[in-house]
């Protein structure tokens, strides 16, 4: 099979962290992703709406494509979020990554949050359950958006992983989003303007300088 895609966004000049951007997907799927998944079209949108402001703040914005559309049990995705950290680090050295995820975007995240360089994850709209740990955000900040009217990942779901998280992450928080529901249509830019401003609270929060290997 061949490797997952990124799609790069980097500010000029050496960025002092990076956000990695992980799209939504199905509970069980081998299909192989295109252009044009609506799942990796909203993350594309989501890496677009932030670049501007991110790169403002010298952070850049890398979107990974997952080989195949489905969790799987999560391994497939898992590993392709681990091999894109590992681009990161080829092309910028030990600079600290900020995992911000969607739906089954943020549970890759918190999955594969241990990796070294990671300093926290942003989930939106998590798909997140008493399945998923928590010790691999031990040291790193947790941020996670949710709506109310979400029908697809359950509001109560991410409440109970963000409190289970404050034993072990630096910091825990959750953010209600009130009436919006899923799939971040309907108030796009206030799901856009959450997800910049927790991205950059971990980054600022985070005390870790960038450093070239």
């Amino acid at each position: 099979m061949t490797d997952p895609l990124l799609t790069t966004d980097d500010v000029p000049g050496d960025p002092r962290a990076m956000v990695l951007v992980l799209h939504g997907g199905k509970p069980r799927s081998d299909r192989v992703i295109g252009s044009t998944s609506a799942s990796w079209r909203r993350a594309a949108w989501l890496q677009r709406a932030i670049v501007p402001q991110a790169h403002e703040a010298r952070v850049g914005v890398w979107l990974a494509r997952y080989r195949v559309r489905g969790w799987n049990g999560g391994a497939g995705p898992v590993a392709d979020a681990r091999w894109a950290l590992d681009q990161i680090r080829a092309a910028h050295g030990d600079v600290p990554v900020v995992l911000l995820g969607h739906s089954m975007g943020a549970r890759v995240a918190v999955h594969a949050a241990d990796d070294s360089s990671v300093v926290g994850v942003v989930g939106l709209a998590p798909w997140w359950s008493a399945d998923d740990p928590v010790s691999s955000l031990a040291g790193r900040a947790l941020r996670a958006a949710h709506g109310r009217r979400d029908r697809i990942t359950s509001f109560r779901e991410t409440s109970r992983y963000v409190d289970r998280a404050r034993a072990v992450a630096s910091s825990a928080e959750l953010h209600d989003m009130g009436g919006l529901g899923h799939y971040m249509l309907a108030g796009s830019q206030e799901w856009h303007d959450v997800a910049l401003a927790s991205v950059l609270e971990v980054v600022r929060g985070s005390g870790r300088p960038s450093r070239r290997a």
